[in-house]
């Protein structure tokens, strides 16, 4: 066999190498995804049951949460997207849902709620996100709507978005552009703000009384 059909062969064989090391990391991020949501969706059901146990006023707390724990279902009605999320942005975390950045703010409370995700896994319905869309946070608390502002491309050295706020703010995160081969070189954005009157309707202990 002459060299020239070596190196062919060789090159054949590196790509196929290749292309089963890349199938494997999907099948194995997807199959993370999947069952991390089921899990997160059993904490958060076990949580809520506890919560509404307690029978008293919900408001947002400001709970000492573990990473990975579920933190909230976030819900975008108009593309059907229901997600939970859970505590921490490590890579960890992540390969199980969208994270709650520790120390940014709850949902419901006043503050910078800051939510990552994957552009490839769960966060991929963002691409189809716009201004005016509704963003529901559901806790053990309560549940609380984020009204979208904008959305905004930026480079990861940008920072800006994770300073505290003092009204109640709301930022997903993921890697742009959302179809691209190894790591993305920017971050997509969603801005969102908390809608205050029917966060506290739906928390006032006098509406609870009269049910």
């Amino acid at each position: 066999m002459s060299a020239r059909n070596k190196w062919k062969q060789f090159l054949a064989a590196a790509l196929v190498i290749c292309g089963c090391f890349l199938l494997g990391r999907g099948a194995r991020e997807i199959f993370d995804s999947y069952w991390g949501q089921k899990e997160a969706t059993k904490q958060f059901e076990t949580s809520k049951r506890l919560e509404a146990s307690k029978r008293r006023p919900r408001v947002p707390t400001h709970r000492r949460l573990q990473l990975g724990e579920a933190v909230a279902k976030l819900s975008i009605p108009r593309l059907g997207a229901k997600l939970y999320v859970v505590e921490g942005t490590d890579t960890r975390d992540l390969r199980l849902g969208p994270g709650h950045m520790p120390g940014s703010a709850l949902p419901g409370e006043d503050g910078n709620c800051v939510i990552a995700g994957h552009r490839d896994t769960h966060f991929r319905v963002l691409r189809e996100i716009r201004q005016g869309d509704e963003i529901d946070l559901e806790t053990p608390e309560g549940r609380f709507v984020y009204t979208v502002d904008g959305t905004q491309i930026v480079r990861p050295t940008d920072v800006s978005i994770l300073k505290p706020s003092q009204s109640g703010i709301l930022h997903l995160i993921t890697c742009y552009p959302f179809y691209f081969l190894g790591h993305a070189p920017k971050r997509f954005i969603v801005d969102a703000k908390l809608e205050p009157p029917l966060s506290a309707a739906v928390h006032s202990p006098h509406s609870a009384s009269s049910n």
